[in-house]
């Protein structure tokens, strides 16, 4: 999936768990929550159905705490930023 974007194949074809992660500013640029311009640690998971979602947290929350206590992204340009994805895919985003 490097340099393309996420296709309904590929998320059907990956098993569930993390599979893309990163940092992103908490400001309207990066991920929007508070406002903080605080560092955010951000992961896209995959669900048991094949579904994703991105969660993010604070900076020192490792991605395994980010992915189970995180909270959920749910602006659709920020969803498509940080995971770049085919109309379809987005589709199978999980609010």
């Amino acid at each position: 999936m490097a340099g393309e974007k996420l296709t309904p194949e590929d998320i059907k074809n990956m098993y569930p768990g993390i599979f893309a992660e990163g940092i992103a500013l908490d400001d309207q640029y990066g991920i929007h929550m508070t406002g903080s311009h605080a560092p955010l640690r951000w992961v896209a998971v995959r669900g048991g159905a094949p579904d994703w979602k991105i969660y993010c947290h604070y900076i020192e929350k490792s991605k395994e705490e980010v992915s189970s206590t995180g909270d959920k992204v749910c602006d659709k340009d920020t969803i498509r930023r940080l995971v770049p994805c085919t109309d379809e895919a987005f589709k199978m985003y999980r609010y």
